[in-house]
């Protein structure tokens, strides 16, 4: 769409269920990011559907069968998970995933010097889990050890990022996953990261199916919305904030 055309949508305002933004500076000034991106609320539907543009003419329509699908992705990879845990295959539904789902489009443009920025800064996600398409360039890596590791695109594929909840509910056995993106020189690249998050009243805690003598709870209980007001006042790392929810 042409600048001007877009430019209305333009907002700082993270209420909004839909906006378009471009990431400055973070980090006390250290780093540059270098990322136009949309952020909208996809789900439930009806609730946002009338705050989505209407251009393209098919953006509506397209999205809201996006939205459909990733969120039908979304159920059976939770079902497969907590049956892999030993817990009811519906253990995730409800509302622990049934939030308002959260999309950002990322648009990392070619830029003429990446060491100087990044796509992303290091961060750890703080809902549930991340369905990320990732397109065909490379550009996201995770953390592994002391260093960072290139996570290839894989044609047709998505990546599955573990979030804080997942790692709280599991008692630390699933781990939330840090990552962050690059920049090039080259070429473009554009992603689409699907965030499925608990309802902001939703009580979190271990399960306590997983817990026994020998695994104790490590977490306290809180609702959700207190996990919100921590992330936004610390570093966003996962160790900084989950160790705010620890048991002593």
């Amino acid at each position: 769409m042409p600048a001007e055309e877009k430019a209305q949508y333009y907002s700082d305002d993270l209420s909004k269920p839909f906006l378009l933004n471009s990431s400055t500076t973070y980090d006390k000034g250290e780093t540059r990011y270098w990322r136009d991106y949309l952020r909208l609320v996809c789900y439930p539907i009806e609730e946002v559907i009338d705050a989505w543009p209407e251009k393209p003419e098919n953006f509506r329509a397209v999205l809201s069968e996006y939205t459909l699908q990733v969120r039908e992705l979304s159920s059976k990879l939770l079902k497969l998970i907590a049956q892999g845990l030993g817990l009811d295959k519906d253990y995730f539904g409800g509302d622990f995933s049934t939030g308002k789902t959260q999309m950002n489009i990322n648009h990392y443009p070619p830029c003429p010097d990446p060491s100087l920025t990044m796509g992303l800064m290091p961060h750890c996600d703080r809902h549930l889990i991340t369905l990320l398409a990732q397109g065909t360039v490379s550009g996201l890596q995770a953390r592994y050890m002391e260093g960072w590791i290139n996570v290839e695109p894989i044609p047709n594929a998505f990546v599955i990022n573990f979030g804080h909840q997942l790692e709280i509910i599991t008692n630390g056995l699933l781990k939330s996953v840090e990552h962050r993106a690059v920049t090039n020189s080259a070429i473009a690249r554009t992603s689409i990261a699907t965030l499925i998050i608990p309802k902001t009243d939703c009580l979190i805690a271990p399960a306590k199916e997983l817990l026994n003598e020998n695994n104790p709870p490590k977490y306290k209980e809180f609702i959700f919305s207190e996990f919100i007001k921590a992330y936004s006042a610390a570093s966003a790392s996962r160790e900084d904030v989950l160790e705010f929810f620890k048991l002593n």
